[in-house]
């Protein structure tokens, strides 16, 4: 009965009847999303500094290390220090770092400040799943999980724009555009101070009665370990309409804007349909939804090993986008569901980490096949994509084994 109710209520009801603190945590996610210019404009920001495309290039990698190892640590924190005060910490942090880069007198001290501002400003990002999943009642989670994701794709629609709009307001100059990044970050700290609960009732005093726990705990897991490497394949393939496919589009003299607008389609079909295709998958069992997913993701590219045209382009981005739709919610969700409560900062970390490193490691492995294969590249990232799926499928936990500790 109380799933039907859910049901029925939708998305918006699903939102209203929230508490304060994840209204906060959904409007935070798409606010510091939207003022994440920095690992947008960071490059053009070293060049126009005098520092060369290679240093620049280098930072930029810096910070996506740093974003990496942010998001283990973040959820560790989580874990000890609470969401509220991990939000505070990695948005404060951040703020300040922001704006300091402005004034950084020598490369070296960029450099370490950059590392440092991209392992600070990861840290929220657990704490905040960790909240959503801890306030949230388990019939709503992947609803709620969809709307985070709704936030962080609208967000990284907007930011461009808007740091763009910062950059030619300021002058074309940049510091309106750091000091408006950091203004946003310091604004949201505030809020999550004043709004989000160093604790949470029941659930809190519960994690802060049991053992502290580590990541050790979490590789214990050998089923959720398995789960995390379909995350990590899954994201490595993902992750190639970036990367392998313009390199291919452009060796098969396809013209660019078939790329662009296929690129357009995914970011426009998932903000405009998945929250609608959440409210039937959310009553699904988890671990069909997540090897469906996974699966329509490797499907989607081995449809460029077709021969490559506007037609080809434009499907297979279509078929792994509705994977990304029907999927998305539910595999964001599943990490804060997965493990004891007092382990669900850790198991969302290593999940985010995962992802993470999968997304990162994605255009080395592309790059490297196209540069021996060619064309065809793709069947062998679509065999990724597929174990991909057979792995998710075996290791996700239906409903009943997640509430049973199964």
């Amino acid at each position: 009965m109380t799933t039907a109710k859910s049901t029925d209520q939708g998305i918006w009801q699903t939102f209203v009847q929230s508490p304060p603190a994840v209204k906060a945590v959904l409007a935070g996610v798409f606010v510091n999303k939207v003022g994440g210019f920095l690992n947008i404009f960071l490059v053009l920001f070293l060049t126009s500094q005098g520092y060369s495309a290679g240093q620049a290039a280098t930072a930029l990698g810096v910070y996506g290390v740093g974003s990496v190892i942010g998001v283990l640590v973040g959820g560790a924190l989580a874990d000890r220090l609470g969401a509220r005060n991990s939000t505070v910490l990695s948005l404060g942090g951040a703020a300040l770092l922001t704006a300091a880069l402005l004034y950084l007198p020598d490369y070296a001290l960029l450099i370490a400040a950059v590392a440092l501002l991209g392992a600070v400003s990861q840290i929220y990002r657990p704490a905040s799943a960790t909240l959503l999943s801890e306030l949230t009642p388990d019939d709503r989670q992947v609803m709620v999980f969809a709307m985070y994701r709704f936030g962080l794709n609208l967000g990284t629609t907007a930011a461009p724009l808007i740091g763009f709009g910062l950059y030619q307001l300021g002058g074309d100059d940049y510091t309106l555009l750091f000091w408006g990044e950091a203004i946003v970050a310091a604004a949201y700290a505030l809020v999550a101070f004043r709004v989000l609960p160093a604790r949470t009732g029941e659930k809190g005093e519960a994690a802060a009665e049991a053992p502290a726990g580590s990541y050790t705990d979490v590789l214990r897991d050998r089923r959720y370990l398995v789960y995390l490497a379909a995350t990590f394949f899954n994201a490595v393939v993902y992750v190639q309409y970036l990367s392998t496919l313009p390199l291919d589009v452009q060796a098969s003299g396809v013209p660019i804007f078939w790329y662009t607008l296929a690129v357009a389609l995914n970011g426009g079909a998932v903000i405009l349909f998945e929250l609608v295709v959440t409210k039937k998958t959310q009553h699904m069992r988890p671990k069909l939804v997540v090897g469906v997913a996974y699966a329509l993701v490797g499907i989607g590219v081995a449809v460029y090993a077709l021969p490559l045209g506007p037609a080809v382009i434009v499907a297979g981005t279509l078929v792994w986008t509705l994977g990304e739709i029907i999927g998305g919610p539910v595999v964001f969700a599943y990490p804060g569901m997965a493990g004891p409560a007092h382990l669900k900062g850790r198991y969302i970390g290593s999940f985010q980490f995962v992802y993470g490193l999968g997304a990162a490691v994605g255009p080395v492995l592309g790059g490297f096949l196209f540069l021996q294969l060619g064309h065809g590249a793709w069947p062998v990232l679509a065999v990724f994509g597929l174990a991909a799926a057979v792995a998710g499928y075996v290791a996700t936990r239906d409903r009943a084994e997640v509430q049973g500790g199964g």
